[in-house]
């Protein structure tokens, strides 16, 4: 990067940038973006699409020829090549990591799989039209397509299988000979077009050109697109629809209390009572008249018979949080009271008949804490019989961008203020933060964030993490020091990896091998295991030939 960066000129008194000898421009990605998402909108998806493959062509033939030139001056051929790669790192498209590369100059053979992050189009794209079924880094496949077109003196041709604008943790692409595709209608986006004559000799009326993008929409109440979120939700609305007793399970400020709302309100108890009751908060000397009453003079100061949530919850649904931390007294009535659908108040001698569905949720491991004998088993596998886990925020990547844009909706309406949302930067920060709080943390952080920035302006990074925390650094401690976050769980593993020389290409065939094992040979199973979609295991199965079932 050092030699590249070296050709890179600028020269503010001439208004000129120089990359070697061609002349560049250094541009907003927002403005990119506005021009991208007016083209969708004014030509259509698939027209607006072979534009832009076009571009990113065009784009990376001029590198191509750079790369030519050092090869031709004696560099290794595939050092020659990566030079592409880092150019387009450089010039702020893309940061590429190398999976797989098979290239061959004298026969004309060529295969690539790499990995993108931080690609500006998918992000640009999800901001403005949230979150679909297709990828979206277009103008970066034109670019891979036709550097490596250049390089190679024939046409490669790059498709995208992954994409953050999908809910995938990073874009993947692969690349080969045209013809090897065997799809001329993908092909023909690489190649010129005129738009004026095609949409004279097809005659479209208006309405079809400003066919606008389509795209996955999330639940309103709900936001995430990401697999782990994908696959909570799913069961979540599977449950919604029967009274069966459900058990959310995840880290605190993942949202549990709105999946169990969401439960309540999609389901045959909606027009009944929402009560929840947060079992942590509550002293133990209180949590029994709390959940099932008490009567008049059942203790001092009971001047009053007073029903409790189970009472009130009739009809509709009780909400326990943080169930791990009832004491055993409470759990043992709480149990009774789930198999007889009775409750009893203190001070009484009678029952009193309750209708009420049950959504538990906690953060306590109830397996460990059962070893313990801090939780009954008895109560655990009442509870348990429809486990749901709610994943962090750190594996929700994908749905930072929808959340964000959710909150800062929220809190400019409750401040009177309009924002366009985030910078650039503050955005990078965002998507990069641990957050340890999960989504409860990232609402404070934009709530204040939305009170900082000036009216009709752009909150910005400052504005995030002044006083609170650092952008990258994690919790700020009583003291004022700032935390470094604990070490990624995964870097042991990926030490382990490293030291055994395990190339990526064998890690990736074990794993789909091991899932589709456990899965049976369920092709859609395995696939909700390693967290991709049914159609991108089966190529990638396909790819190294192993079978599909």
């Amino acid at each position: 990067m050092g030699d590249l960066l070296s050709l890179l000129r600028f020269n503010a008194d001439s208004g000129l940038i120089w990359l070697d000898e061609q002349r560049m421009l250094l541009l907003h990605t927002r403005a990119f973006a506005e021009l991208r998402k007016e083209l969708l909108d004014s030509l259509g998806v698939e027209r607006a699409r072979g534009l832009l493959v076009r571009m990113g062509f065009a784009s990376g033939q001029r590198d191509g020829e750079l790369a030519i030139r050092e090869r031709r001056a004696g560099m290794r051929t595939e050092d020659a090549f990566w030079l592409g790669p880092k150019l387009h790192s450089l010039e702020g498209a893309v940061r590429v990591e190398k999976v797989h590369l098979e290239l061959d100059l004298a026969r004309g053979h060529f295969f690539g799989e790499f990995l993108w992050e931080n690609a500006w189009e998918c992000e640009a794209h999800s901001a403005d039209f949230g979150y679909g079924d297709d990828p979206q880094c277009w103008t970066q496949v034109g670019y891979a397509s036709g550097y490596t077109s250049a390089f190679m003196g024939r046409l490669v041709v790059f498709r995208e299988v992954e994409c953050r604008s999908m809910g995938d943790s990073r874009c993947r692409i692969f690349g080969q000979p045209a013809e090897d595709w065997k799809d001329d209608r993908y092909v023909d986006l690489f190649r010129p077009e005129s738009i004026a004559s095609r949409l004279i000799e097809f005659n479209i009326g208006i309405e079809k050109i400003r066919t606008v993008q389509p795209r996955r929409e999330h639940d309103q109440t709900l936001v995430g697109v990401s697999p782990g979120f994908r696959t909570a939700f799913d069961l979540l609305s599977k449950a919604a629809t029967s009274a069966i007793t459900v058990l959310l399970l995840g880290e605190t400020g993942v949202g549990k209390e709105v999946f169990a709302r969401w439960l309540h309100d999609n389901g045959s108890r909606s027009k009944g009572p929402f009560i929840a009751v947060n079992c942590a908060a509550i002293p133990a000397e209180l949590i029994e008249a709390e959940l099932f009453g008490v009567e008049k003079g059942a203790y001092t100061g009971a001047h009053h018979a007073r029903a409790g949530r189970f009472e009130r919850a009739s009809g509709g649904t009780l909400f326990l949080d943080e169930v791990g931390d009832l004491p055993l007294s409470a759990q043992v009535k709480l149990l009774r009271v789930l198999q007889t659908g009775e409750v009893e108040r203190l001070g009484s001698e009678s029952t009193l008949k309750v209708d009420v569905r049950i959504v538990a949720a906690t953060n306590v491991d109830l397996a460990m804490a059962m070893q313990t004998g801090k939780f009954r088993s008895d109560l655990f596998y009442r509870l348990n019989t429809f486990p749901i886990r709610i994943p962090p925020l750190r594996e929700r990547i994908a749905d930072i961008p929808a959340l964000v844009g959710r909150f800062v909706e929220k809190y400019s309406a409750l401040y009177v203020k309009k924002l366009r949302g985030l910078s650039d930067k503050a955005m990078r920060e965002v998507m990069d933060h641990p957050w340890p709080g999960n989504i409860r943390e990232l609402e404070n952080v934009i709530e204040r964030a939305v009170l900082l920035a000036p009216d009709n302006g752009v909150i910005e990074a400052c504005q995030l993490w002044e006083g609170s925390s650092s952008a990258r650094g994690g919790q700020v401690s009583a003291g004022g020091e700032v935390i470094e976050r604990a070490d990624d769980p995964l870097d042991a593993l990926c030490d382990q990896v490293l030291q055994e020389n395990i190339g990526i290409a064998s890690l990736e065939s074990r794993l789909m091998q091991t899932a589709m094992q456990r899965a049976k040979g369920n092709l859609s199973q395995a696939a909700r295991l390693l967290g991709i979609t049914r159609p991108q295991l089966a190529y990638r199965l396909k790819k190294e030939g192993l079978p599909e079932a």
